[in-house]
């Protein structure tokens, strides 16, 4: 079941190694303010987990590069949710209108 997102915090961690094998994480909340998912992010060479599901909260891992379009993601667009499936962490919109613009 999707959860539509309404709130998100940023954490970046520091030192090579990052933290638990992490380089930067963007917690996702519901309306009513709980944590429905961890969006971890790793640099080349890191240690790379698998998505998982634990105690209703999602964990997804992508690759650093992509920090900035889910940033672009969570800043720009609305609806947006998330969800786990297939023994993966999924973070979509709804569909839109092509050439709706911002």
């Amino acid at each position: 079941m999707a959860t539509e997102i309404k709130k998100y915090h940023i954490l970046f961690y520091g030192s090579p190694k990052g933290y638990q094998t992490n380089r930067a994480q963007i917690a996702l909340y519901d309306a009513k303010s709980r944590v429905k998912a961890y969006v971890r992010f790793n640099d080349p060479g890191m240690f790379f987990e698998n998505d998982y599901e634990s105690n209703g909260i999602i964990h997804m891992h992508l690759p650093s590069a992509m920090f900035e379009n889910v940033l672009d993601v969570l800043r720009n667009e609305k609806p947006v949710y998330i969800y786990f499936a297939q023994n993966r962490g999924f973070l979509s919109t709804s569909a839109e209108p092509v050439g709706e613009g911002e």
